[in-house]
């Protein structure tokens, strides 16, 4: 899968909606706080950065300081974002043949390991909770 199709991106949008609306009220806050941004796939300059093979490859990213890396001293340098991407969920959930189930269960996985980024947990944490 390389492209997204109007009619995809239309139903992930509703699909992430509801994932969204079932956060916990904590959650809601803090993506208050932090901007989740969703698109079709990384740039081209992500891409390259983290050596991915084609667009599909990631789901999400989280940039800027997380809450561990915070002190009392810090300065963001760069504004805290997650990034959700469309074809590397859709992917991880199937491809063309995902059902809804699928990808609404990789959304979540996806957005719940960003937000576990912006609280300083690693990749090795969150295999444990089941979010790798």
């Amino acid at each position: 899968m390389s492209r997204i199709t109007p009619k995809q991106r239309q139903e992930f949008d509703r699909l992430f909606d509801g994932v969204m609306a079932a956060l916990p009220e904590a959650l809601h806050r803090l993506v208050e706080e932090v901007p989740v941004i969703v698109d079709d796939q990384p740039s081209a300059e992500l891409l390259r950065e983290c050596q991915a093979e084609g667009p599909d490859e990631i789901c999400g990213l989280h940039s800027g300081m997380s809450l561990a890396e915070r002190g009392p001293d810090s300065h963001r340098s760069e504004p805290e974002t997650i990034h959700i991407y469309r074809l590397g969920i859709i992917a991880e959930a199937g491809g063309d043949d995902a059902d809804d189930a699928a990808v609404t269960e990789e959304i979540r996985v996806t957005l719940l390991h960003e937000i576990g980024h912006h609280f300083g947990l690693s990749e090795d944490d969150l295999e444990k909770l089941g979010y790798g």
